[in-house]
């Protein structure tokens, strides 16, 4: 029998970095050269990345918030359009939408793998519809090949939320390679590699990873390094209205450690997902992560799903959990729920949202998490009476 958790007593986190010796190391080296905003490092940052998604280019930047407001800019998106995303997502989703003046329009999910249901777009899709924002949530990938032959067919343009997706893959490629225009990434402390902040846009197209380049550094026509480096005196233009959106270079120091790491991290998190499912699945109240046979998921997170559930018993369910020294978190939020974006037009359209919202929780998984550390989260799930 588990016993209750007492205060001061180590508590099981839902997620933790891993940042070690040789991150320590190279941050250390970049604060010594002198250069520590954006300079060769995010440079070389980009270079990895782009060859290990075999992706043409990759665009650092501060957050995938930024990364998500710059490609929907860079895409033309404006004042008056409309682009198509799912609800069930972190309200940085929505929010890069607002940012450019364009109206989020939220469909509904798949409620077995939490993300936008191809079937339900069609009927959201009006004149002033300009892009979906489709979103690979929790790391799963999004059905891709639907979404995308719905887009076409009404000449839309297709971005990808990655934020969580770092190391999944979707018909055995993996995603960052974008079926639509561009990808977009996370570096959040939560997220499977972080450079403690920070972001990457994914493009196969030059001219775009160009504008990008400019957009994030106020537009301007040269980079530091290109004027710093420059034999001859040089003179930079500004030719539109940019943002300060730079990844700076002790970021990205930590960001190409971190991706040499990205093998051993995903096969950890493969190997502690698989034993949840294994040891969860005989448990009647509880629905396990759903996978299609076409994606490879890396588990960013590990949510599962009350079955006939409320919010208020998975809440429940978190409290105890809670008192024997084991967070968790809840489900993905729905924002149309949250003030900037509520409307009776989402009250009653997102039925979907709203279960997976009400009866979804995020269960500790992180690549230090020891065997022993989840064979007793398990065992607390196994007592609890639903």
């Amino acid at each position: 029998m588990t016993t209750l958790a007492t205060p001061g007593e180590k508590m099981i986190p839902v997620a933790r970095p891993y940042i070690g010796a040789e991150e320590e190391q190279a941050v250390i080296e970049v604060l010594r050269s002198g250069w520590v905003t954006q300079g060769p490092r995010v440079t070389e940052f980009e270079r990895r990345f782009a060859e290990v998604i075999s992706c043409e280019h990759a665009v650092a930047v501060s957050s995938c918030t930024t990364a998500l407001h710059l490609a929907l800019i860079a895409s033309g998106i404006g004042s008056g359009d409309e682009v198509i995303c799912p609800s069930l997502s972190f309200i940085a989703t929505a929010n890069a939408i607002t940012y450019t003046g364009a109206t989020p329009v939220f469909g509904d999910i798949d409620l077995g793998t939490y993300n936008l249901d191809p079937r339900k777009i069609e009927e959201l899709i009006t004149p002033r519809t300009k892009a979906i924002l489709v979103v690979h949530q929790i790391g799963l990938p999004a059905e891709m090949n639907e979404l995308s032959a719905v887009a076409d067919k009404h000449s839309l343009l297709v971005i990808e939320d990655a934020a969580c997706a770092i190391g999944s893959e979707y018909e055995g490629q993996m995603i960052g390679k974008p079926l639509g225009t561009m990808a977009c990434f996370s570096f959040h402390p939560r997220k499977i590699l972080t450079t403690g902040e920070g972001g990457m846009i994914t493009t196969r197209d030059r001219k775009l990873a160009e504008r990008l380049c400019r957009l994030r550094q106020h537009a301007m026509s040269l980079s530091d390094v290109m004027r710093h480096s420059a034999s001859h005196v040089v003179k930079e233009t500004y030719d539109e209205v940019g943002f300060n959106f730079r990844m700076t270079d002790m970021q990205a120091s930590l960001g190409i450690i971190q991706l040499g790491r990205l093998k051993e991290f995903l096969e950890r998190r493969r190997h502690l997902a698989a034993r949840y499912t294994v040891a969860l699945e005989s448990l009647s109240w509880l629905q396990t992560p759903i996978v299609p046979e076409n994606c490879r998921h890396n588990y960013q997170s590990y949510m599962v799903r009350m079955i006939n559930g409320t919010s208020l018993r998975r809440d429940a369910v978190m409290q105890e959990l809670l008192e024997k020294g084991i967070s968790t978190r809840r489900a993905i939020m729905p924002i149309h729920r949250e003030k900037p974006y509520r409307s009776e037009r989402w009250d009653s359209s997102l039925p979907q949202t709203n279960v997976a919202a009400d009866t979804g929780l995020i269960l500790p998984l992180f690549h230090q998490m020891t065997e022993g550390e989840q064979d007793y989260i398990i065992e607390v799930l196994r007592e609890i009476v639903v």
